[in-house]
């Protein structure tokens, strides 16, 4: 494992689910310990084409775990497995 975040989540601008995720892994990470980070998947033409229909995507680890909603106890279980 790296020293950076360990949660990457996929958003864009104006997005009801990325804002609900967000505050999901913001939540979830914090009672952990855990780093997580926010990219904006418009502002890379790989990211769009990669995940821009999937929004928000969590990633953990590098590894997709949740594409448009994010359950609370799936992201801890990835987190503390």
């Amino acid at each position: 494992m790296t020293d950076g975040p360990r949660v990457t989540v996929y958003t864009r601008v104006d997005c009801h689910l990325c804002d609900e995720a967000k505050t999901i892994v913001a939540a979830v990470t914090l009672d952990l310990g855990a780093s997580w980070r926010e990219v904006d998947v418009d502002a890379d033409p790989v990211d769009r084409a990669e995940y821009g229909d999937l929004v928000p995507v969590v990633l953990v680890d590098g590894v997709p775990l949740a594409y448009y909603r994010v359950e609370p106890d799936r992201l801890r279980k990835a987190l503390q497995g």
